[in-house]
């Protein structure tokens, strides 16, 4: 009689410890959004249900102008990375395996490895240098920084794309002589638009919703909604950061989702 292949969700207690980590994780998310709703200022009793925090965000100058901000950086950094990222991607599939190749996929994917605050710390002092020399305190460096920090999050789906694709296509096009620039153009690219899209979504919403290295890299004045609602929380915290915090989720998700859409096999 053969022998019943390991599966963890046999052992006893799985489902129970499954329930206890899925309340754990979205709890406090569900309540965050259930107080979003709350007809009263307070931020641990409901007394009722008000849209009333929504308007009064969207009414907030300082709402508006830290959210257009982080907008602009996190497109920017976005479209910026995912360039980066698509080369370095067509760079480390597209030829043949060499002996430093696993030392170029680590450099690549660093900002993942290393934590969060020794990548900020390293770019403050990188560009406090470059502020003294040049006098520039524009958003240059904050998009610089989420540019760098988002490379590996566009790199990883793109090259994955990469990876699962058929390479029959792109060697058909060489055998009816069309340039590499041609068959990149005309094969590659179509074919890989879906990773890309997913990379460059996925940079986005890692760049919208970081706070660690804009704190550190961002000058006076230039506060991301982030940062903000950060702020606003050290201070006093109110239902309206609640409604924004709400809003930030529901936009995560639906990138996410599209993300899934795009990345996953079809058959």
């Amino acid at each position: 009689m053969a022998e019943r292949a390991f599966e963890a969700a046999r052992l006893p207690g799985f489902a129970t410890v499954a329930v206890i980590v899925f309340v754990a994780l979205y709890l406090p998310i569900g309540l965050l959004v259930l107080y979003s709703f709350n007809s009263g200022p307070s931020v641990a009793i409901f007394e009722g249900f008000s849209l009333q925090w929504y308007p009064r965000a969207w009414a907030n100058e300082q709402v508006k102008d830290a959210t257009l901000r982080s907008l602009v950086i996190a497109s920017a950094a976005a479209a910026i990375s995912t360039v980066v990222a698509t080369m370095a991607a067509l760079g480390t599939t597209r030829r043949r395996q060499t002996a430093g190749q696993t030392v170029i996929y680590v450099l690549i994917n660093q900002p993942l490895m290393v934590p969060e605050i020794v990548t900020a710390v390293a770019l403050l002092i990188f560009f406090a240098a470059i502020k003294v020399a040049t006098g520039y305190q524009g958003l240059g460096y904050l998009i610089a920084a989420h540019s760098a920090f988002c490379i590996p999050f566009a790199y990883l789906p793109i090259r994955a794309r990469l990876e699962g694709m058929d390479l029959s296509l792109e060697t058909a096009a060489a055998d009816l002589y069309a340039t590499p620039w041609q068959t990149f153009r005309h094969v590659t690219l179509p074919l890989l638009m879906p990773g890309i899209i997913a990379g460059m979504m996925l940079a986005f919403i890692t760049s919208l919703d970081d706070v660690v290295i804009s704190l550190f890299v961002k000058s006076a004045g230039q506060d991301t909604l982030p940062t903000y609602m950060l702020g606003q929380i050290r201070r006093n915290i109110t239902v309206e950061v609640n409604a924004i915090a709400t809003l930030l989720l529901c936009l995560t998700v639906v990138l996410l989702f599209a993300f899934f859409l795009l990345t996953r096999k079809r058959e």
